[in-house]
């Protein structure tokens, strides 16, 4: 008997030691078996410190926020509209976008006028016959703040225009020196391109055109977007 009592001692402590262990390894196994985490919640955790797609932006600078800056260059003048389309049409590469001509209406430096001064409509043309009679070139001024006086001639220098004045009046001729107002059409070209090229196209279109510009600007494109701050 008490033989017996100690086998049936034995058997519950070996069956309730493999009881315990049968559920450990049940825990174990569920655990092993479960889903994995995808490779793609890896790399949003964090663990990869930058993902593909962020290394490739980086290199290509797209989605990185930043528009790449365009510098606005305006250079003149020409004489025409046509001398200035020609030269981009002809310096214009991929690197030269949105050209464009300008107009513009330019105030010269005035020319040295002599003039009869303005008098009576008849007596004037009257005068102006005489004076041609006599060889000496002139015509009568049509319009504008000295109509009916009698023009004996334009002069760019002030210098020779006082010598020439001095002529007309050892002739007795009641001649003044007065300014003449000229306006000018001008041209100017703009266009847009990145700022490490803009020397190089600036100094080819100067070539090209055979003379050195008047004016350069270069000024930031408006509306260019700039890096993109964080929130």
């Amino acid at each position: 008997m008490r033989f017996l009592a100690l086998a049936l001692v034995l058997l519950n402590v070996v069956l309730w030691y493999g009881s315990g262990k049968s559920a450990e390894y049940r825990q174990s196994s569920s655990v092993a078996t479960g889903s994995l985490p995808r490779v793609g919640s890896l790399k949003s955790s964090g663990l990869y410190g930058i993902g593909a797609s962020s290394v490739e932006n980086v290199g290509n600078g797209i989605g990185s926020g930043e528009i790449l800056a365009q510098s606005c260059v305006t250079v003149g003048w020409f004489d025409s509209f046509g001398a200035a389309d020609a030269l981009a049409a002809r310096v214009g590469d991929s690197q030269l976008r949105n050209y464009r001509v300008q107009e513009k209406k330019r105030e010269l430096l005035p020319l040295h006028w002599i003039i009869i001064p303005p008098q009576p409509g008849r007596i004037a043309s009257e005068q102006l016959k005489r004076l041609r009679k006599q060889g000496v070139d002139s015509y009568l001024v049509a319009q504008g703040e000295n109509r009916n006086a009698i023009s004996l001639g334009l002069f760019e220098s002030r210098e020779a225009a006082k010598s020439v004045l001095e002529e007309k009046k050892h002739q007795n001729l009641n001649a003044v020196l007065v300014n003449f107002p000229r306006n000018q059409l001008s041209y100017a070209l703009s266009f847009e391109a990145r700022p490490e090229f803009v020397e190089k196209l600036v100094r080819a279109a100067e070539a090209d055109y055979g003379n050195k510009f008047e004016f350069i600007e270069i000024n930031p494109c408006e509306g260019v977007a700039t890096p993109r701050e964080n929130p």
